[in-house]
């Protein structure tokens, strides 16, 4: 396989780069488009032009540098052993793929794309998306040899993006809900996906039939498709192993998986929780679960929500507190679909705990909230402070007010001189003053205090 014919670099050493604003020539689809997809459609032998690459509306060439344009990518694959359990599979791999092209940075998936393209890869001569096609195409046959015949079409034109828009929505909503059915008690398998390890390296993702990925572009059908096909790729099987604790969803499977993948860094995993051991999450994930410690309950926001939410803070400030396969109390990434699920984060209370989400999925996901938490439930239409959301779901009488009284019924025990407060698992002091500066950790320590004083240092003022 040759890349000679592209004029940049095309290598799995540019998994992970990062385009930034002031370096980029062009951003295709991304939060300031509303319309935008990629998807793969399984066809007929006789339906396609082997590699024939289409660009309906402006190519890389005819636009301004540091613009915006609306954005499509539609790959259509066909072979004797492709089938429709495939096309979230290969639509997957456009993410690892385009990732490859020097100076291309591509994140997210399905109608959430947001692909850069630097100034220095278009000065080099990457001018047109018939290079990405080439490139796609080449790696797909080459990666995915159940492949033989491909075409790609690029869209840019927003007219055509419109027409189509709305068709790949409900491909999209057909392969969900063909995993619905099935219940992860009824499998001994789950799979794993390490496509976004490039971004993440410590992230596992895990898909089961009640868990989708968090990007919701790989069900568990799907992950099983790609484990049969390319058994050693990126999309591979869990056995589930020993049932931990199935409540919490915690198997012995799932544990190993995450230490190896995560070499060590992760351990142990609560498929079902927000705050105990939760998955961990990458940044292409559709949606953030956080929490509202002011009413003791979860928020819910996705990344096409503009501004900022009821605590103040938009998607962009906390996706920085969920990504980068870290395991965040409170701060949790998860897919549209699992919103779906019975499994829905039912440790931590499920539906019963949600306080807010924005109208547009509240309007997606309405037929599987419990009908009684329904109309409890506020969106930016009603509430958009936490004074006014503690309101609201007081007047309501949402279950999370509950957890209020129950908080409130409990006795206040304040430490009285001469008494000493534990401190659970480890802390850690850093002491200034010297290069580089002084770890301290104190592990299974008892601390003795007569009093603590925190107070912000004022400007200038120099520390004791």
């Amino acid at each position: 396989m040759s890349f000679e014919d592209i004029p940049v670099d095309i290598g799995v050493v540019y998994e992970g780069e990062r385009v930034r604003g002031k370096d980029m020539f062009v951003e295709l689809g991304g939060p300031k488009m509303e319309k935008k997809f990629e998807v793969a459609l399984a066809r007929e032998m006789n339906e396609i032009e082997d590699e024939k690459v289409t660009i309906i509306g402006p190519d890389l060439k005819d636009m301004e540098p540091g613009s915006y344009s609306p954005f499509g990518i539609f790959i259509e694959v066909a072979g004797k052993e492709i089938e429709p359990d495939l096309e979230g599979v290969i639509e997957r791999r456009v993410h690892e793929y385009v990732n490859f092209v020097e100076g291309m940075m591509h994140l997210n998936q399905r109608y959430d794309i947001w692909i850069r393209l630097s100034k220095k890869s278009f000065e080099k001569g990457f001018n047109s998306l018939e290079y990405l096609g080439k490139v796609l195409i080449r790696l797909f046959k080459s990666e995915m040899n159940i492949i033989e015949k491909i075409q790609v079409t690029f869209i840019t034109d927003p007219e055509e993006i419109d027409s189509r828009y709305d068709d790949i929505l409900s491909r999209y909503n057909e392969r969900d809900a063909r995993a619905r059915g099935l219940s992860d008690a009824e499998v001994d398998t789950f799979y794993g996906c390490s496509l976004c390890q490039s971004f993440a390296p410590t992230h596992v993702c895990t898909i089961t039939p009640q868990r989708y990925a968090n990007c919701g572009a790989i069900s568990w059908f799907d992950g099983r498709a790609a484990a049969r096909v390319d058994p050693k790729g990126p999309l591979y099987a869990i056995p589930k192993g020993e049932t931990i604790d199935e409540y919490r969803g915690e198997f012995s499977g799932v544990n190993q998986a995450y230490t190896e993948k995560s070499l060590g860094k992760v351990n142990s995993v609560a498929l079902y929780s927000a705050f105990e051991r939760p998955h961990t999450s990458c940044g292409c994930f559709e949606a953030i679960a956080f929490v509202i410690p002011e009413v003791d309950g979860l928020g819910v926001v996705h990344r096409d929500f503009k501004g900022d939410t009821v605590n103040g803070l938009p998607f962009s400030s906390m996706a920085d507190s969920t990504a980068g396969g870290r395991q965040i109390p409170g701060f949790h990434g998860l897919s549209i679909e699992y919103m779906r699920s019975p499994k829905f984060l039912q440790v931590d209370g499920g539906w019963d705990r949600i306080v807010w989400l924005p109208e547009s999925i509240k309007e997606r996901v309405y037929e599987f909230m419990p009908e009684e938490i329904r109309d409890n439930i506020p969106t930016e239409t009603e509430v958009m402070s936490i004074d006014d959301l503690k309101t609201y779901l007081k007047q309501k009488d949402h279950p999370v007010v509950q957890r209020w009284v129950e908080l409130e019924d409990e006795t206040d025990i304040t430490p009285t001189e001469g008494d000493y407060v534990p401190v659970p698992g480890e802390m850690t002091a850093m002491i200034g003053g010297v290069g580089g500066g002084i770890e301290i950790i104190f592990k299974n320590a008892k601390i003795y205090a007569e009093k603590v004083i925190i107070r912000r240092m004022g400007k200038g003022e120099k520390k004791k």
